[in-house]
Formats: structure tokens, C-alpha cells, sequence
């Protein structure tokens, strides 16, 4: 027999769904699987043997495949199968993976406060559905979840535990699109050099399949399609809330490319500086996280859709704000809802052809909102990476048995000696006096 516990979560479930689909279908804005139909159209021009790959662009567009040859060989099935086929796949493998990242992160929130985690999953699925990198990625077809869904995996199953399998899903991830090689440099950063090594020789090996399989592609590729930006877009273009984005904004005839490196080497330094700090305190889950929002930062194209890649820093803010004391709870809890409601508000599109005065804020408010969560996100004391102890909340690989988590663990904090660890944090953010 349902208890009622179970009859009210399902009507919570249900009266969430009920407002996700009202924003969604009164605000969302409708791509009809645009990158999709442009992976889809390529793949089968390319299989008929009308011309490479690259050759291809979509009726009535100026775009066309954009991506290495190993991402065009991995979608080459799509020519055997039916648009509506391909499509469907697409948007279950989506909803899929991003089902999964949610349980993986939510997990300790569902057993501290002895929540079923069907109900976690699914009260988060609501509200992520209207956010709006996650929308954009399902309304594009794009592949930007499952990316981060491999990378999320390889850290979690065997770059977590010292498997000698660490690296290839990252290997691989990199090798569909060239943006996740980030947590390359991530690896290298902790020096987890087998790890690293391990995705290099994917990718190495995965490129050199592709040209060995489709050489004129590969040729295309690295020697022309790769450097040719017009491909891509405008790089001004209000969707691109990368650094180089906000420089293109200030100048769209002429941006600063000294001004961009600069900013570049900022960000990698604040992020390289926060990464090893939280290597060593051992809070691998913070680094991930703070590794993918740099790339969003640092990458030359940062579209909507592909910050996504910020969702891991803002459910684990969410996860670290209920679990902190005092106010330090309020606070984080605030800068999550607050970046959550700004990337879920369109906010930036306001504001598209407007990038002087006010619109210089609000036109790279993306940005900015990336930035702040580089800089800010809690850091925790956990097991050191590769040091074989247990994982805990700070780790990817944590509780997979559901079993309660210790008191000293509520927090996210490593006992020593007895006594709770530290909680290593931004300074910006320690309200109330020192650390406890």
C-alpha cells in the first residue's frame, strides 16, 4: 500500500513538473534540434558521398560541422537511421545522463535529511528543466551533457579510485570536442600524471584512428575547419558568454586580443590556485566542478548551452549551503539561488545589441556569474585524491550503498584526530568570525 509520505512527494513531483512545463512553454525559446539536424544532415552528406564533412552546410544557414573527425566518425550511425529516430535518442540520452549527474550529486542531500531518492532526483529534474544552459542543450540537440556526463564518470569510477583506466573517458570526451582536454590540465594541475597521460593517449589514439579511417576529413579539419571561426559565429554574438565574448562586446570591429589573454591568464590562475587547494584538501568533487566553469571562462566560444558545465558547482554549492552552519548556510544558499535564477531568467538577451553603459553589465552577466562561482565556491576537507582512503562527501565516488552517513561526515569534513577537519572556504564568503 503508497503511504501518504509517498502520495504527497508524488504530488510535489507533479505540481513542479506542472510549473516547469508552464515557464517552459510560456519563455523557452524553440531550436527544433537545430545542431542536431546540422551533426545529422553532415554525417548522411558525407556518407552518400556528396563531399567531406566539412563541406556540408545546412539549407537556409551559414553552419556546418564544426567538430573533430572522431566526433563525426562516433555519430556516423546516424545515417542508417531516421530523423525521428535520431532525435528521439537524443533527447532520452539527455534526460538520461542528466538524471544520473543529479543522483550523483544529490545523493548526500538525500540521505541527510532520509529523503527517497526517486523524490530528490525527480524535484531536481523540475528544476533543472528550466534552466537555461539545460534547455538550450535539449532544444539544440546538443552534446554538452553527455560530454560532461563522461567526464563526470571517469573522476567518479576510476580516476577517484586509481584505476589504470583513469583518463580514457576524459581521453575520449576531449577527443568529440576539444574543450574538455581542460581537465587535462586539471590532472596535471594534482599531479595525477598517469591519469593525464592515460587521456593524452586516448585522444592521441582516437585522432589518429580518424585519420587513418577518414584522412581528407582529418586533413580538413586540422589544417582549415578548426582556424575558421566563421564557422562557429559571431563571436560577439550575445550567446557567447565566454571571456572572449565579454572583450568582443567592447569593441565587436576590433577586440582587444592582448585584453583577452590577459583575462585568460587570470582565470586560469585564480582556477589553477583553487584547484590545487582543493586537491589538497582533498575535495576532488570542488576541483572537477571548478574545472569545468574555467573552461566555460577561458574558451573562445561559450555558448549557452555549453554551461552546463556549471551545473556540478552549483548543485554541489547547494548540497554544501544546507549542510553548513549559521549563516554561512544563508549565504550560500544565496549565491546559488541567485546564479541559478539569473542563468534560468534570459537576463543577457535583453540586451543583445546593446553592449555600452548598463548593457555592459547585463550582457555579460553570464560571465560574470561564472566568475563568481570560480572564485567562491566552499571548499572542503575530504580524502586526498589517489591517497585510498574511503570517499566521502567530498568525493565523486561517495556512498554508493545509501548507507547513513557518519556524523563527522554530515558536514563534509575528514576527522583528525577525533575532531572534525577543517572546512577550507573562500574568505569572501566566512561570515561569522574564523573558521570552525
Amino acid at each position: 500500500m503508497v503511504s501518504r509520505r509517498t502520495v504527497a512527494q508524488l504530488l510535489v513531483v507533479l505540481a513542479l513538473a506542472g510549473a516547469a512545463w508552464w515557464f517552459l512553454s510560456a519563455f523557452a525559446v524553440r531550436h527544433g534540434s537545430f545542431d542536431l539536424k546540422v551533426y545529422y544532415g553532415a554525417v548522411n552528406y558525407w556518407a552518400r558521398g556528396d563531399g567531406e564533412v566539412y563541406d556540408y552546410v545546412k539549407p537556409f544557414s551559414k553552419y556546418g560541422f564544426t567538430y573533430p573527425p572522431f566526433a563525426a566518425l562516433t555519430m556516423s550511425p546516424m545515417a542508417i537511421l531516421p530523423w525521428w529516430a535520431v532525435n528521439t535518442l537524443a533527447i532520452a540520452g539527455t534526460v538520461a545522463v542528466t538524471l544520473v549527474v543529479l543522483d550523483w550529486f544529490l545523493r548526500p542531500v538525500a540521505t541527510r535529511y532520509g529523503w527517497p531518492r526517486w523524490f530528490t532526483v525527480a524535484v531536481a529534474a523540475c528544476v533543472v528543466a528550466i534552466f537555461e544552459p539545460l534547455r538550450e542543450t535539449v532544444s539544440f540537440g546538443q552534446v554538452n551533457m553527455l560530454l560532461l556526463f563522461l567526464v563526470l564518470l571517469d573522476f567518479r569510477l576510476f580516476i577517484g579510485r586509481g584505476s589504470r583506466f583513469g583518463g580514457v573517458a576524459v581521453g575520449l570526451a576531449t577527443a568529440v570536442k576539444l574543450t574538455p582536454g581542460i581537465f587535462v590540465l586539471y590532472l596535471l594541475v594534482t599531479k595525477r600524471y598517469r591519469a593525464a597521460v592515460t587521456a593524452m593517449a586516448t585522444t592521441f589514439a582516437a585522432t589518429v584512428a580518424a585519420m587513418l579511417i577518414a584522412p581528407d576529413a582529418s586533413r580538413e579539419f586540422w589544417t582549415d575547419a578548426l582556424w575558421d571561426t566563421d564557422r562557429v559565429g559571431t563571436l560577439s554574438f550575445i550567446s557567447n558568454q565566454s571571456l572572449e565574448g565579454l572583450v568582443a562586446r567592447l569593441n565587436p570591429t576590433n577586440p582587444s586580443t592582448a585584453l583577452w589573454a590577459g583575462l585568460v591568464v587570470a582565470a586560469l590562475a585564480a582556477w589553477a590556485w583553487r584547484a590545487r587547494r582543493a586537491a589538497a584538501a582533498g575535495d576532488d568533487l570542488a576541483g572537477v566542478a571548478l574545472t569545468g566553469i574555467a573552461g566555460c571562462l577561458v574558451s573562445p566560444v561559450t555558448w549557452i548551452h555549453h554551461l552546463v558545465w556549471t551545473l556540478p558547482a552549483l548543485l554541489l554549492l547547494f548540497d554544501r549551503a544546507l549542510a553548513a552552519p549559521g549563516r554561512r548556510r544563508w549565504v550560500w544558499l544565496g549565491l546559488c539561488t541567485g546564479v541559478y535564477a539569473l542563468l534560468c531568467s534570459r537576463l543577457v538577451w535583453g540586451y543583445a545589441d546593446h553592449f555600452t553603459d548598463i548593457g555592459l553589465l547585463y550582457s555579460n552577466a553570464y560571465v560574470y556569474a561564472s566568475a563568481l562561482l570560480l572564485m567562491t565556491l566552499p571548499i572542503v576537507a575530504g580524502p586526498v585524491p589517489g591517497s585510498g582512503e574511503p570517499p566521502g562527501v567530498a568525493q565523486l565516488g561517495q556512498l554508493d550503498d545509501g548507507a547513513v552517513r557518519p556524523p563527522d561526515r554530515i558536514a563534509g569534513r575528514r576527522t583528525v584526530g577525533g575532531e572534525p577537519g577543517p572546512l577550507v572556504e573562500p574568505a569572501s564568503l566566512a561570515v561569522g568570525g574564523e573558521h570552525p
